[in-house]
């Protein structure tokens, strides 16, 4: 076996034939085995550098994103008297030009209807129907042997999907249910039955049940003109703002505005250099290696392109030029701070604009999209599957892949090898000894030869 061969390696001839082996064996091996494992560790290289890059380019996209959806770089309301109402901002708002006065006069209300007392909720109250008439919409009520009891209706009631919720609250002496529905004139309800153990808990033609309040609509004035509307919360007076109506206050007129965070755009608009910078570098690093990653230079192309895109439909300042981001010769961009001082003279409402959009019927994400909406798009081309990033991921990944395999074939046959020599040197050991002792004993015979002649 060659491990017994191997382990006599050198006994016979004196030669340290298994050192001999070994080193034979390394020379072959050993420049193969590094050459593949620099290729490796250059494919990792890569592999982290667009890691990078990817992580880099989608936390650029998602903070710019987050900053505009939670209202960070949008213009915020102002109210003079936050008991009367308050205000809170929506894509659209622009603080140069919006200021009002409204007058709430009336609250929208929900109608409200409640029954005598029932000393046991869960007794039985009479089974039939019941026919919930919402804004002219019915449901049927129907209480059977499984639901005859005050519980049974308000859950009846709930699950019908009218609109209306029904709670049973503790009174003296027992318990009442009491039913409500949506705000909004429009939205007052009946509830009426043929089935008359039913009828004390009816209310509209007749019935037991008694009225608590009625359903009105809010009515408010804003800078004189009259608005009604079914919630107290309004969404579709001011353009970008959401108005909550708190009390009615006649007489009472509160003042609305809006105050733009002009520090906050300064701050974002060298933010967005610096964190440019850092994303444009990680792609460079990438870009900047051989083989499949020379397809991110498609990317960088991209965002470079960010600089001269219309990104708004004003007609002055409507790109990342126009307020003083400049690319340098190195690619990377650059901050005009005298110009973007200009451009927040000339039109703040512009310059904001650019970061949070108007939206509107003539402001979409077609003729307006804002940075963050142009970057969005740059990031999800570029992650998606067979986006560029993930055309590139899986070369790399693959590459490292027949890397690993060809290391393995090359253990394989460099094993053969030293296995072969092995044997060649094991058989050639054998041989020497022969000689060897040949030698010895010929030397033997010619000494006896020489003392014979000697005597």
């Amino acid at each position: 076996m060659v491990s017994s061969i191997a382990n006599s390696l050198g006994f016979g001839s004196g030669i340290d034939t298994q050192q001999l082996v070994k080193d034979l064996a390394a020379a072959s091996r050993e420049p193969k085995v590094e050459r593949v494992n620099e290729l490796y560790k250059k494919n990792q290289v890569k592999i982290s550098a667009v890691a990078q890059a990817k992580s880099d380019l989608e936390g650029f996209a998602n903070s710019l994103s987050q900053m505009v959806s939670d209202g960070t770089l949008r213009s915020t309301p102002t109210v003079s008297d936050e008991s009367v109402l308050s205000a809170t901002s929506r894509a659209g708002l622009s603080a140069d030009s919006f200021a009002a006065t409204i007058e709430v006069t009336r609250l929208a209300r929900a109608q409200t209807v409640y029954s005598g007392i029932v000393a046991d909720k869960a007794a039985p109250i009479g089974q039939g129907t019941m026919t919930l008439t919402v804004n002219g919409v019915a449901k049927t009520i129907t209480i059977g042997a499984a639901n005859d009891s005050l519980e049974g209706l308000a859950n009846a009631i709930n699950a019908s999907g009218a609109g209306v919720t029904a709670s049973i609250v503790a009174d003296e002496g027992g318990h009442r249910i009491i039913m409500k529905g949506p705000t909004g004139a429009a939205n007052g309800f009946t509830l009426e039955t043929a089935t008359p153990a039913l009828s004390g808990f009816a209310y509209g033609s007749g019935g037991g049940m008694t009225l608590g309040q009625s359903a009105t609509n809010a009515e408010f004035t804003l800078d004189g003109v009259a608005f009604s509307r079914a919630t107290n919360i309004v969404d579709d007076v001011v353009p970008g703002m959401s108005l909550t109506l708190k009390k009615a206050a006649p007489g009472q007129p509160v003042d609305i505005g809006a105050s733009r965070p002009l520090d906050m755009i300064k701050q974002t608009v060298g933010d967005f250099v610096d964190v440019y910078n850092q994303l444009k570098k990680s792609l460079q690093s990438a870009s900047a290696m051989s083989g499949p990653t020379t397809g991110l230079r498609e990317l960088e192309r991209e965002l470079s392109a960010l600089v001269g895109k219309v990104l708004t439909s004003h007609p002055g300042i409507n790109k990342l030029s126009d307020i003083g981001i400049g690319s340098t010769k190195d690619g990377l961009l650059a901050l005009d701070s005298a110009k973007l001082e200009k451009a927040l003279a000339t039109d703040a409402g512009a310059v904001e604009a650019l970061f949070n959009p108007r939206r509107d019927a003539a402001h979409t994400e077609t003729s307006d999209p804002g940075i963050a909406f142009a970057l969005d798009a740059i990031r999800d081309k570029a992650v998606a599957t067979d986006g560029v990033l993930d055309r590139v991921s899986k070369s790399l990944a693959d590459k490292g892949e027949t890397l690993v395999e060809q290391l393995e074939k090359i253990e394989e046959r460099e094993d053969a090898y030293e296995a072969r020599l092995e044997k060649q040197f094991g058989g050639l050991d054998a041989k020497l000894a022969a000689l060897k002792a040949t030698q010895t004993y010929l030397e033997q015979q010619i000494e006896m030869w020489n003392n014979q002649n000697k005597n």
